[in-house]
């Protein structure tokens, strides 16, 4: 059975469209009630958000979908969604709910999910869930109804359990850092932490009013992180998205580095702790220097899907902690279940403190192929595999590319588009590479 509501990273859309509506919410919350009650005889889920303004609609739906099943339900208010995982894990609870649209903008919203362990539900659960959704709703009967309670000190729990995963010997004192929460969920954790392991920190993108989330600040544009680190001479510069579970950092030249050069940094610092790290896992876009690099220190590295759940799943199937994406969201399983910007730019500013080095002198081994990025709409109806040539053209362009760059074409998980990638150590070959691939789907 395919899935009809979620894609590759829960339930997301335009609010006040199919399915981001208060009607659908109530009955995605009944439904995801009957599925947890086919197990359990009164389970109780968390329930966070972001600081988007549609989050208090969705949230009651939700809220009155889960009673009117039987559910019991602890409401955080915002937080970060791996502040979510970590209380559903810590809590003890059955289930852990997300409403965010992560990097979107605020006329978007969504919903994730955390098992009890913190970790993203497979796909045969949300199957399980759409299945019920196709089903008459069955109400529980009065006596029977769940309960809803608020936790005060969610927040609190979430920071004292970032500073955790730094190290006891290590603090920040004597770093300057800008931190970037844009206007979303961590916009009070993230400082609040930051400060707390000792670093002056300066606010930016930290003043939601339901309705600035991801715009102009956080990860998605960091062009306000680089300028605020460089405006205030700080040493480094933290910038979130909207849910916080990704990050950019820049250092203070105003150099941005992403996931993937985050990635090696993570791998590097445990080499030289002396930990055994077996392999690594990126994705179909993580740049091929990074491979290149971990080889040569002797970590096998694998690809997986575009996703952090598909990362997620390929370390845990091979029992390895360490993988990411270049866009940000970064995986540390000795530290957190799930992927988390304060703590991943906590685990790199660790290993900048334990080396003595800088971010830049640690990467001295990774040197990023230019790749090139060509988004292409598709008509309504376009099958792009069918492209006249495409088998062709691929295989003449990977010919040129040879060992030393690499191709990738596939359908974008949220639009119509048809997403070219081409690197080579080149910059000039992958952009004329890309730009003849991109050709064969445009009208």
């Amino acid at each position: 059975m395919s899935r009809t509501y979620f894609g590759t990273d829960g339930i997301r859309g335009t609010v006040g469209q199919a399915p981001i509506t208060a009607d659908f919410m109530l009955r995605l919350g009944h439904a995801v009630g009957r599925v947890l009650k086919a197990k359990l005889a009164r389970p109780t889920v968390l329930i966070g958000k972001d600081t988007r303004i549609s989050g208090y609609m969705i949230e009651s739906a939700l809220e009155a979908g889960f009673a009117s099943a039987g559910v019991d339900v602890l409401l955080t208010g915002p937080l970060p969604t791996p502040g979510v995982a970590y209380l559903t894990r810590a809590l003890r609870l059955d289930l852990g709910v997300v409403i965010s649209a992560s990097h979107n903008g605020y006329p978007d919203n969504g919903i994730k999910f955390f098992s009890a362990r913190g970790e993203k539900l497979p796909d045969e659960w949300e199957r399980q869930v759409e299945a019920a959704l196709a089903q008459a709703a069955q109400w529980v009967d009065s006596a029977q109804l769940g309960k809803a309670k608020r936790i005060e000190d969610a927040r609190g729990r979430y920071v004292e359990f970032c500073k955790s995963t730094f190290g006891n010997d290590l603090s920040l004192k004597g770093l300057k850092i800008v931190i970037d929460a844009a206007h979303g969920a961590a916009y009070q954790t993230a400082p609040e932490v930051f400060h707390e392991l000792g670093a002056e920190v300066v606010r930016i993108g930290c003043s939601p009013d339901g309705l600035n989330i991801n715009a102009g600040f956080g990860a998605t544009s960091p062009a306000a992180l680089v300028k605020a680190v460089q405006e205030n001479g700080a040493h480094y510069g933290v910038a979130l998205d909207g849910d916080a579970d990704r990050l950019q950092l820049v250092d203070s030249t105003g150099r941005l580095y992403n996931g993937d050069e985050l990635l090696y940094v993570m791998v590097a610092d445990r080499l030289a702790q002396g930990q055994r790290v077996p392999g690594a896992v990126g994705t179909l876009m993580t740049n091929m220097a990074v491979e290149v690099a971990l080889k040569a220190c002797d970590i096998e590295f694998v690809r997986a899907k575009v996703g952090d759940r598909y990362v997620l799943e390929e370390l845990a199937a091979r029992g390895w902690l360490l993988g990411g994406e270049g866009s940000g969201h970064l995986l540390a399983l000795d530290k957190h279940t799930t992927g988390d910007g304060t703590v991943s730019a906590l685990q790199v500013l660790q290993a900048v403190s334990r080396s003595g080095k800088s971010l830049a002198e640690l990467l001295a081994p990774v040197t990023l192929f230019p790749q090139v990025l060509i988004n292409v709409r598709l008509q309504p109806g376009q099958d792009w595999k069918a492209a006249p040539g495409l088998a062709d053209v691929q295989a003449q362009v990977q010919r040129e590319l040879g060992d030393s760059g690499r191709l990738l074409i596939r359908a974008s998980g949220t639009e119509p588009l048809v997403r070219v990638m081409v690197e080579a150590r080149d910059a000039t070959q992958a952009q004329a590479c890309s730009e003849r691939l991109a050709q064969l789907f445009r009208p």
